[in-house]
């Protein structure tokens, strides 16, 4: 571990990314991450990142007296997976406008941490001081605009709680396009799918009504539809709590036209900054997950070549799931969508 030689200058520097938190030590750490090198991923974790084996470890109170009274603006862009966010989150990352940050592990940990027994009230001044830590932007007049895991969507009302002036953009793909990611993915989609149910359970998130003995007679696809489910319902829940911040958003309105859709996110947001060319962001033209060019309507093509192999069991999953929406008084379309166009 490397000793950081000035708190001050280093949290004042947001090129020190706030990427762990050690409740063990009460202590954040830091690895120094340049804005180029943000942009070039689609993820803040170490997989994307590499390994960094000399974080700057600095205790919290230190971090928090370090910025004292340094505040600027911070958004959110919660999301419920395979709709496009992280295009989205790094289209918003405009020099003079907004710093943006795609699922940094920071707040994976205050999850975890909660789930292994954190005390609530501590546990909020934590979050409170995660986001001030993250809320750091590169220059003066820049927004921050965080996009969470979708892991981090049981605390997404908290976060909003702690940043009252925050907005929030929730993003979702439709039932049966969600389906058709999963589906066209393979197997370790299918998985992850159970692993996040598991996490949501782990979270008491979800509100189906379904025994525990249920999840294990249903395929994988419906696992995924009760994943859906249960985002969709806390999302309307957050929509109804503040319906003064917070709009919705679809995956194929997003794709459909993304530089409307950018645009009106950044109204949304009340980001400044000059929007000439938004339509010239390279995470526009870009593959989010690979890097490689993405051509226009690629997305619609890959759904409909999922349609075309695995049509029948979305047809009768999609049809479950819609049965238990209504039964749940779920919204298949979510309300008090973004204006586009």
């Amino acid at each position: 571990m490397t000793v950081a030689p000035s708190v001050s200058a280093l949290v004042r520097d947001a090129e020190w990314l706030a990427h762990r938190y050690d409740p063990g030590h009460d202590a954040f750490h830091f690895r120094r991450v340049a804005r180029a090198a943000r942009q070039s991923v689609p993820f803040l974790t170490d997989l994307h990142l590499g390994a960094d084996d000399s974080p700057v470890v600095l205790r919290r109170t230190e971090c928090r007296e370090a910025v004292e009274g340094d505040t600027r603006p911070l958004h959110f862009l919660f999301h419920s997976a395979y709709c496009a966010s992280t295009m989205l989150v790094q289209a918003l990352d405009r020099r003079g406008s907004a710093t943006t940050l795609s699922e940094p592990v920071l707040l994976n940990d205050m999850v975890g941490w909660r789930r292994r027994g954190a005390e609530p009230r501590v546990h909020g001044r934590v979050m409170d001081d995660a986001l001030t830590m993250l809320g750091r932007g590169f220059a003066a007049g820049e927004a921050v605009v965080v996009k969470p895991s979708s892991i981090f969507n049981p605390l997404a009302r908290g976060a909003l709680m702690l940043r009252p002036q925050a907005r929030a953009i929730l993003l979702h793909a439709p039932l049966r396009a969600f389906l058709l990611s999963v589906a066209r993915k393979g197997m370790w989609c299918r998985l992850w799918c159970r692993e996040l149910l598991e996490s949501y359970l782990a979270d008491g998130y979800v509100q189906l009504g379904f025994e525990p003995r249920d999840y294990f007679r249903q395929s994988d696809l419906q696992v995924a539809a009760i994943g859906w489910l249960t985002q969709q319902q806390a999302f309307a829940a957050l929509l109804d709590w503040a319906p003064d911040r917070i709009v919705s958003l679809d995956s194929e309105t997003l794709t459909a036209d993304p530089v409307a859709a950018l645009g009106a996110a950044i109204d949304h947001y009340g980001l400044s900054g000059d929007r000439a060319d938004l339509g010239g962001h390279p995470a526009l033209g870009r593959n989010s997950k690979s890097g490689a060019p993405f051509a226009a309507g690629e997305r619609q093509r890959d759904l409909a070549a999922a349609e075309a192999a695995y049509g029948e069991e979305i047809e009768q999953v999609a049809t479950w799931a819609e049965a238990v929406a209504s039964q749940a008084g779920i919204p298949l379309d979510l309300p008090q969508p973004l204006r586009v166009g």
